[in-house]
């Protein structure tokens, strides 16, 4: 029998504070008002007062509204149903489709005993050369894709959804122009992908206190397929949205803010969800890949740069590229070596020259005369970026690295490159001269 009050202390905002006992951090309540029936979600209990956050908003609710206690946390259905379906961010159908309520599951678990993860050792292929040669992404590895606001961050995790070799692909937008949640529907629609998909979308419209529930939710059900022996990855955007409601949340409960008005425990709850990533001893994994902006390119944010204590390394999008020099996946050499025998060296090697390259550049605008290496290295630059860098390339990796070959060969002589001669003799294109 569940406890009913029908006394309100205070309201503030959407944060509804009632005197109760028995009640439960996270417990999920229901608001009855003159609007309906809202849920709501205990945010804080201090001594006999209980702070609950209402989905739909405060509108409405007077102070001898009811407040029923439901008992548990927040929980979201699990099935083979759920592929190919989009819910809101507190798991309400948003493409119109049944409501699923068989075999709940709680959400905000703690994250996997490490004695049952193993060493990361299988790569997860996306087709993306700036990712599979050269960042390459490991599975149960955490990643957060570093952004500015314009960058194209969200046709890239659709890339990703379109592109990976995985199982399942859930995706998790929170604070989404409704313009961008279309598009991720449409896309995945129309290139036959929202089959192997769940979306979960908060738009900029939705409940604040949702945008908070949709990474638990994403990783609540991945994990529960990654123990069916299923590949997931979950992709999350924006994990700057993550944080602002989180902040936003704070100041209408009045807690003493941190770094730029973001609460003290902005570090743990970031890694609270990052750390959901895992590769099972005997069962599947979860692979995270999340979107966070950076308000005005300052990676020393308090978002991004907690992140960047928490994650596996990053990647930077600029300019509509993934940038080589401040990108890195920590976990590449666990997998890149048993690729093929030539990856690493046309990973390091491209690289170098593409450095070369930018000093070039360098020297170009400063007016210096070009030699015949300065204009291999612009010819190399220029074919780089436009073969490599661009996202709109999708070939798997041994073509990738094909194609990597034969760009050097088109610049330079074998020499030039200083790649040793056992490699240049077994993969050097035939019949190509230096330029």
């Amino acid at each position: 029998m569940h406890r009913v009050y029908h006394r309100i202390e205070r309201i503030a905002g959407n944060v509804i504070t009632v005197q109760a006992t028995g009640v439960t951090y996270r417990e999920l309540a229901q608001v009855t008002s003159g609007q309906g029936v809202s849920l709501a979600q205990v945010i804080r209990i201090e001594g006999g007062r209980v702070d609950l956050q209402v989905f739909a908003g405060s509108r409405g609710i007077s102070t001898d509204s009811q407040i029923r206690f439901l008992g548990h946390t927040m929980q979201v259905p699990f099935s083979e149903s759920l592929m190919g379906r989009i819910f809101t961010g507190s798991g309400v159908p948003r493409d119109k489709g049944p409501a699923i309520h068989e075999n709940l599951i709680e959400i905000g678990g703690p994250s996997v005993n490490p004695a049952k993860r193993i060493i990361p050792r299988n790569m997860v292929r996306t087709g993306i050369p700036m990712i599979d040669v050269f960042n390459t992404l490991v599975e149960s590895q955490k990643l957060p894709i570093f952004s500015v606001a314009g960058e194209p961050y969200n046709p890239l995790l659709a890339r990703i959804a379109l592109q990976a070799e995985v199982d399942l692909i859930i995706l998790g937008g929170m604070g989404l122009k409704h313009d961008d949640y279309l598009f991720f529907r449409d896309t995945l629609e129309k290139e036959g992908a929202l089959s192997r998909s769940i979306l979960f979308i908060h738009t900029a419209a939705d409940p604040t206190v949702e945008c908070l529930l949709v990474p638990d939710i994403c990783l609540a059900v991945a994990e529960q397929f990654a123990l069916q022996k299923k590949r997931v990855l979950v992709l999350l955007t924006d994990m700057t949205n993550f944080a602002d409601s989180m902040k936003e949340i704070a100041i209408t409960m009045e807690q003493i803010p941190s770094n730029r008005g973001y609460p003290g425990d902005l570090y743990s709850q970031l890694a609270a969800r990052y750390e959901k990533a895992v590769d099972f001893d005997t069962a599947g994994s979860i692979t995270v890949l999340a979107a966070t902006t950076m308000p005005g390119d300052d990676v020393t944010h308090p978002v991004p740069d907690n992140t960047g204590y928490i994650t596996e390394g990053q990647f930077y999008l600029r300019n509509g590229r993934i940038e080589p020099f401040g990108s890195l996946s920590r976990l590449k050499q666990l997998v890149n070596s048993k690729t093929r025998e030539d990856h690493r060296t046309i990973m390091n090697t491209m690289i170098q020259l593409y450095a070369s390259y930018k000093e070039t550049l360098e020297k170009q605008s400063m007016g210096f005369r070009m030699s015949a290496w300065d204009r291999n290295l612009l010819k190399y630059g220029e074919r780089f970026e436009a073969e490599m860098m661009d996202l709109r390339v999708n070939i798997p990796l041994e073509q990738a690295l094909d194609l990597g070959w034969q760009i050097l060969a088109d610049c330079f002589s074998p020499e030039e490159t200083g790649i040793p001669s056992k490699l240049t003799r077994k993969f050097w294109p035939k019949r190509t001269t230096a330029a």
